[in-house]
């Protein structure tokens, strides 16, 4: 007897840009979660590691060429994206970041179910006029968007309070704990200090260098390790102490938190970033800015040690020489992190929440089926 085929999962579609960094893994790890799940996942990036990332899991990736940031080029960026959009014929659409949230609400306006991930406001990261240009677009975009997807019930409330109204949902970030996983430090009498981000404003290894100086005077062996790339690299290694290390962009950077006895996160804006929860997965402590997500990323035990405030080199370099300088609380304080992300941090987690606003989504506008859909044009 004939078994008819199994109903195909839903089709979405990711849009990313930036298609690096955190941004890269996120999408990484849902779409991998999403292909296990049965889903029809196609990913509309520039290229990049995001890129080559998802082929290598088997996703449908579409080239969508488009700057980091808005500008001249937006209208074509946008044209480009409705055609492939059109191509692909998704019943859900999400989007990541700023750059791809702005195309991806202009190519579709509401036609198909649209989710928006910041990762962080647009109108933090910029000043003058550009950000209140950004404002305004988050609050008319906000119309555009089925569901606004903050990973931090801070970054949420920021967003209430630049009037951006929308449908919101609050689904934390989330890491593999069995890869990001504890193995024992190398034994090295020098205290390392770890520090993984882009290197940019936004990551603030500018005042971890201002601090470093007051570390080298109460721990004269310390070293410092920058990991990652950016356009702030050149200007951070002119004022880099010889201490200080710049390791470029890396493919991995487990093997840094698990050869650091600190690992540092000095940002000025975040949504919740991934780096401390990566660390902590691995059983090391952290010192983190109180930015959005910091409080909630990090266990109660560890909110003494652990959290200074934004652009306070003093307060950035108490908090690491006080842990340097005790190695057993070091110890206690990446055992408890560890145990924290386990319980509120695992990335099966995440999946699962992001998963159930799809359904939800879905379920409230049923897909129409394929033969009857109209392709979206600008």
């Amino acid at each position: 007897m004939h078994q008819p085929a199994p109903d195909p999962g839903p089709r979405v579609l990711h849009v990313a840009q930036p298609a690096d960094g955190g941004v890269a893994r996120v999408v990484l790890d849902l779409v991998r979660a999403q292909l296990a799940a049965g889903l029809h996942v196609t990913a509309a990036c520039p290229g990049g590691e995001l890129a080559d990332g998802l082929r290598q899991l088997g996703a449908d990736v579409r080239t969508w060429r488009a700057s980091r940031s808005p500008g001249p080029g937006l209208p074509g960026e946008v044209r480009a994206l409705a055609r492939l959009i059109g191509e692909v014929r998704p019943e859900l659409v999400h989007a990541h970041s700023a750059k791809a949230g702005l195309a991806a609400r202009l190519a579709v306006r509401g036609r198909v179910p649209t989710v928006f991930q910041p990762h962080a406001w647009s109108f933090e990261a910029v000043g003058g006029l550009t950000a209140t240009l950004a404002l305004r677009w988050e609050r008319w975009g906000a119309r555009w968007a089925h569901r606004v997807v903050c990973v931090s019930e801070a970054e949420r409330r920021t967003g209430l309070r630049a009037a951006i109204h929308a449908p919101y949902a609050v689904i934390p970030n989330g890491i593999d704990t069995h890869r990001f996983s504890p193995r024992p430090a190398p034994a090295e009498a020098a205290p390392l200090v770890v520090c993984v981000g882009r290197l940019c404003r936004q990551k603030g290894q500018d005042v971890l260098l201002r601090a470093w100086d007051d570390v080298l005077a109460t721990a004269p062996r310390a070293r410092l390790v920058l990991v990652g790339d950016g356009p702030d690299r050149a200007a951070l290694h002119q004022r880099a102490h010889p201490s200080v290390r710049f390791t470029g962009a890396v493919t991995d950077p487990l093997p840094w938190y698990r050869a650091a006895d600190l690992v540092v996160l000095p940002s000025r804006w975040e949504g919740m970033a991934l780096a401390p929860l990566e660390a902590l997965g691995c059983g090391r402590p952290v010192v983190v800015t109180d930015v959005d997500g910091a409080r909630e990323s990090l266990p109660p035990a560890l909110l003494h040690d652990c959290l200074v405030p934004p652009e306070d080199p003093a307060a950035l370099a108490g908090a690491v020489t006080r842990l340097l300088s005790d190695r057993a609380r070091c110890a206690a304080l990446g055992a408890q992190g560890r145990r924290h992300v386990l319980a509120a941090h695992d990335v099966r987690h995440t999946a699962a929440r992001i998963a159930a606003v799809y359904r939800e989504l879905l379920g409230t506008r049923p897909p129409v089926p394929s033969e009857r859909r109209e392709p979206i044009h600008s």
